[in-house]
């Protein structure tokens, strides 16, 4: 016999119209650079195929991973869009990154080399993005190595210089000085490639922030991350993200349900007694399944029947307790919204990065692989 996990109690809703509503809107802005979709860690939690497929529907022209192994999930699902792996992999994964057709990083003569060898013993031309490292200081050749590298790159039979990148440190605070010395240090670079004759037919460094709020950042291509899926990426760029609609809910149903006597407390620790006789829900979803355990803490809310209601007490590994007071309306089976909207209110994933001093990013990262998504 069969049995279907999906109809756990706990769940994750991802609104691909919301995912290709967001790239269109950033597209409509940036044009005519083009749009490459940030679909690493799993899309940020919202499944990287699925993303993937309804960014590229939504007009974006190539895609973007971290790692080997989330191109090639890529892959074997058919899509056949560039794809960027954005540093440099390891010598040893080289044959997969050209065996699966990926578009590697390169910032060293090293990491060009192994995929020049990997590329020879196919018989291929390998198109490389070269990085370059103009302040941000993670990773990405020295802005004097630039040369030598795009050099070395241009002249091997086996490689060409698709790119030249670079990334920004603080484009989410639009005004800070250091985007505009990143950007110095980078057209400096490109000036420099250019006077020997190198002309790679991309050029970007644009991520979601920069895009929105730094046009001479563009270039012919910009890194949509975090704004495809409706999220914001620094508070300096707020009013530029009001068009973008939020593509994740987390849902779950109350599980059991007691009545508590003023006084006591729930949970781990019996932290904080409540003042009154109150209902208390059970809902089937702990930190192992991403809520972070300082919600309990502060306290966060869920909504139930369209009602924010606080968290009682700690979160636990698989259950949190919701405080629903006096209302004795609530049921066994209603349906809790702990990100998302619920009649007239909403909770976001932005709403729980600023509870617990994080940001969105890592919210939605940490929705675990134990949520059922469903995609819509």
């Amino acid at each position: 016999m069969s049995v279907d996990f999906s109809q756990r109690w706990a769940w994750a809703e991802v609104d691909l119209g919301a995912v290709r509503h967001n790239v269109a809107h950033v597209a409509s802005i940036v044009a005519p650079a083009q749009v490459w979709a940030v679909v690493k860690a799993n899309a940020y939690g919202h499944g990287s195929v699925q993303v993937a497929q309804a960014a590229l529907e939504a007009g974006a022209t190539g895609l973007c991973v971290a790692v080997v192994d989330e191109g090639v999930v890529l892959r074997r699902a058919g899509i056949m869009a560039p794809v960027l792996v954005m540093s440099e992999q390891p010598a040893d994964t080289a044959p997969f990154l050209v065996g699966y057709g990926l578009t590697p990083t390169v910032t060293t003569t090293m990491g060009a080399a192994a995929i020049a060898s990997a590329a020879q013993a196919t018989g291929r031309e390998v198109p490389v993005h070269v990085k370059v490292d103009t302040g941000m200081h993670r990773v990405g050749a020295q802005p004097a190595e630039m040369l030598s590298l795009a050099r070395y790159v241009a002249g091997h039979p086996s490689l060409s210089v698709e790119a030249v990148y670079t990334h920004f440190a603080v484009a989410d605070q639009p005004a800070h000085p250091a985007n505009e010395r990143q950007l110095s240090v980078f057209r400096a670079v490109l000036d420099e490639l250019s006077s020997h004759g190198i002309n790679p037919p991309l050029v970007h460094a644009a991520n979601s922030a920069a895009a929105l709020a730094n046009p001479a950042a563009r270039f012919g291509l910009v890194r949509l991350g975090i704004a495809m899926y409706g999220l914001l990426p620094g508070e300096g760029v707020r009013d530029l993200c009001a068009g973008l609609r939020p593509a994740m809910s987390l849902k779950a149903r109350v599980s059991a349900l007691r009545w508590v006597p003023a006084g006591d407390a729930v949970s781990y620790g019996l932290r904080r007694p409540v003042e009154k006789e109150s209902l208390i829900a059970t809902v089937p979803l702990g930190y192992a399944d991403g809520v972070p355990r300082r919600l309990g803490d502060v306290p966060g809310h869920v909504l139930i029947g369209g009602v924010p209601r606080p968290i009682a007490g700690t979160v636990t590994m698989d259950q949190i307790m919701v405080d629903c007071g006096a209302d004795s309306s609530v049921s066994v089976g209603d349906e809790v919204v702990l990100i998302g909207a619920q009649g007239d209110a909403t909770v976001g994933a932005d709403d729980w990065a600023a509870l617990t001093g994080t940001i969105g990013y890592e919210i939605t990262c940490g929705i675990s692989a134990r949520i059922h998504r469903r995609w819509a």
